[in-house]
Order: structure tokens, then C-alpha cells, then sequence
């Protein structure tokens, strides 16, 4: 990790430990919006962190938010912060100016798909997107539209009518129904010029992958610091070789996770590496059942109260898990990767740092 992003992770970490109180993570699960922790993440630049300098960010590399993302998934940060960075890249991409967070991107799920049409009168948008992140509380989506011109990216500062729903972790995941919904001519990108669907699922993806390490690092430092402190029978648990045997599945699971995410990230510093993203995202889903397994049972009854943090990051865990692709669907798309490629030379892609672009556009 270079210096400045040490600094940058410090400094982020600093405000994740003040601000995401116990308090502060009970309300939101109870839908209440944590507008001092976004005004410091607003006030601190963190929100505009992936907004190049001449757009009025400090241009943090892609490992940067890489690494932030993974400090966020420890706190358990309860904003959508991660997808303000998507939404920035999105508007980048197709040169439409900087929106304000919070701000939400769609589609997020592989199916859904929405249409923009031109008439006399100006755009369209017609379709249905589901469980949009914090779409209630955004004050913009940016989304990928399908238009008989190709993919466009569009910014919808007026929300429609908002399905509320919530995903295991009791983040806001909310479904939006356009029907005629009316979108200006300044707020629409050129065809062609911004991020189409793939690329915008790979990267939700890549940055779920990274939030999902943190949270498996933090569920480990819980579980060794109980076993630490728990006596029974005399004795600290973390004595007792079965207990020991769990911690090290854990641990092995953490440490795998955290090597597939940190591949990623550094893959992804300068073009979109979508085999080691589907890799990672893979691997980091399969290893959600052993390491929430093991920390709730090491840590028995108490692990499952609602006082205890446990269940802050095993829940988001098995809720991220599906967001962005499930790891079956990650699997699957490896496997057309490597049918692809062909057996003789599966080895010399596997290992090469920059990769041919094969495989189908979404898993």
C-alpha cells in the first residue's frame, strides 16, 4: 500500500470508528438517514473521493477506493457510499457534470433493464429496476438506459414513486417503476460514450468483493479477541483445541478472501479486469457460510443477541453475498472463461497480469 493511501485509509478510518456508533448503526436499521456521518464524509471529501481533480474530487486511484471500500465494510458503514463513487465513474464516463451525494446507480440486478425513448416532446424512460441501494434517501440515480441508439447514461434527480425494501443487513434496497417518466435534455449522455450495464456490474461487483473482506476481517478480530476473553471450565476457550481448529477455518477463509481482494483491487488499477473480479467475487462469496458459521459459533449465544456487533457484519455478509452476482453465477462465468481460453493455455492466462477480454459480458 503506497503512502498517500495509507494516509487516505487513516484519515477514512478515523471518521468510520467516530461516527459509526452502536446508536448511529441501531437507527439506521430502523431507516433513520446518519446525516452526520454523510456531512463528514461530504465535508471530508470521502464522497467525492473518486471524482477526478478537475471535477472537483481528489482523483483517488481505483486501489484507493479499493481500500476504503474494504475499511468501509469493516465499520459496517451504513451509506451508500460505494455506489456515490459508482455513480461518479458512471457520470465520468460519459462526461456528464458532478452530482451531489448521496447518489445511487442501477440497474444493480443482472436481469432488470430500462428503456429511453425519443418523441417531440424529449425522453422517455420506461421499465422497472429492483432493489436499488438507498434509492429513498439519494438525491440522484445514475443509471445505464437502453435506447435504439445503444446504452446511455442518464441522471434522475426526481425520483418515482420508491418501493421500500431492505436486504439482510437492513440497507434500503428499493424497487423503482418508471412508467413515462419525462428525462431533460442535459441530463441524458451520448450514445455510447459512458459505461454500459456490464461494465457497471462488474464494478459494483469489484467493489462489493472489497466491503465483504473488511467485514470478514472484522468478524475475525471479534471471534479471536471472545475466544480470548471467554472462561470456561477455567480457562479462556481459545485454549480448547476444537475452538482452535474452528478459529484457523476462519482465519483461512479471511485470509484467502482477503488475498482474492486484494488481487482485484490491484488488477483493476488501470483497466477493468473483469476475470479477476469474477475470481474474487467468487471466492469471497463461497467463504461467507464458513466464516459467519464459525464467529457465531465461537461465540455461541451471545453472538446472536442483538447487543453484541457480531451480527452487524455477518449480516451484511450473507446480504452482499447476492448483490452483483451470487457466487454460483460468478463460478459459472469462470468456467466459460476457461472453456474459452482451452485447457493448453488456461495456465498462461491464469497467470498473465493483463488478460484477453473473453468470456460472456455478464455472468
Amino acid at each position: 500500500m503506497s503512502q498517500t493511501r495509507d494516509l487516505l485509509v487513516a484519515s477514512a478510518t478515523r471518521i468510520f470508528s467516530d461516527l459509526c456508533t452502536r446508536a448511529t448503526l441501531e437507527a439506521a436499521d430502523e431507516g433513520a438517514w446518519p446525516e452526520g456521518l454523510w456531512s463528514a464524509l461530504d465535508s471530508t471529501g470521502i464522497a467525492a473521493a473518486s471524482r477526478s481533480e478537475p471535477r472537483g474530487g481528489a482523483g483517488a486511484e481505483m486501489t484507493d477506493l479499493c481500500a476504503l471500500a474494504r475499511a468501509a465494510g469493516y465499520w459496517a458503514l451504513p451509506v451508500p457510499l460505494v455506489e456515490t463513487w459508482l455513480a461518479e465513474q458512471m457520470l465520468a464516463a460519459a462526461h456528464l457534470p458532478p452530482v451531489t451525494g448521496p447518489v445511487t446507480v442501477g440497474p444493480v440486478m443482472r436481469r432488470d433493464a430500462v428503456q429511453l425513448t425519443r418523441d417531440p416532446a424529449g425522453w422517455t424512460l420506461r421499465g422497472v429496476l429492483h432493489r436499488v441501494p438507498w434509492a429513498r434517501h439519494a438525491t440522484a440515480l445514475v443509471l445505464v438506459a437502453d435506447s435504439p441508439e445503444g446504452a446511455r447514461t442518464l441522471v434522475l434527480k426526481d425520483m418515482p414513486a420508491v418501493t421500500e425494501g431492505w436486504n439482510l443487513a437492513r440497507e434500503p434496497r428499493d424497487s423503482l417503476r418508471f412508467e413515462g417518466c419525462r428525462i431533460p435534455d442535459e441530463c441524458v449522455g451520448a450514445a455510447g460514450a459512458g459505461m454500459g450495464r456490464p461494465e457497471l456490474y462488474f464494478r459494483g461487483a469489484l467493489f462489493r468483493s472489497q466491503q465483504m473482506a473488511g467485514a470478514m476481517e472484522r468478524v475475525l478480530e471479534l471471534t479471536v479477541a471472545y475466544a480470548k476473553e471467554r472462561v470456561q471450565f477455567g480457562r479462556p476457550i481459545g485454549k480448547f483445541q476444537a475452538v482452535q481448529q474452528q478459529i484457523a477455518a476462519l482465519a483461512s477463509q479471511v485470509a484467502a478472501s482477503s488475498a482474492a481482494a486484494e488481487a482485484a483491487a490491484e488488477a483493476n488499477s488501470d483497466v477493468l479486469a473483469r476475470f479477476e473480479i469474477a475470481a474474487a467475487k467468487a471466492r469471497i462469496g463461497e467463504a461467507v457460510a464458513t466464516v459467519a458459521e464459525v464467529g457465531h459459533q465461537v461465540h455461541a449465544a451471545m453472538g446472536f443477541t442483538h447487543e453484541h456487533s457480531l451480527h452487524r457484519s455477518t449480516r451484511r455478509l450473507w446480504g452482499w453475498r447476492d448483490e452483483f452476482g451470487t457466487e454460483a453465477d460468478w463460478q459459472a462465468w469462470v468456467g466459460a472463461v476457461a472453456a474459452s481460453v482451452g485447457g493448453e493455455q488456461l495456465w498462461t492466462y491464469v497467470v498473465a497480469s493483463r488478460k484477453p477480454d473473453v468470456g460472456p459480458p455478464l455472468p
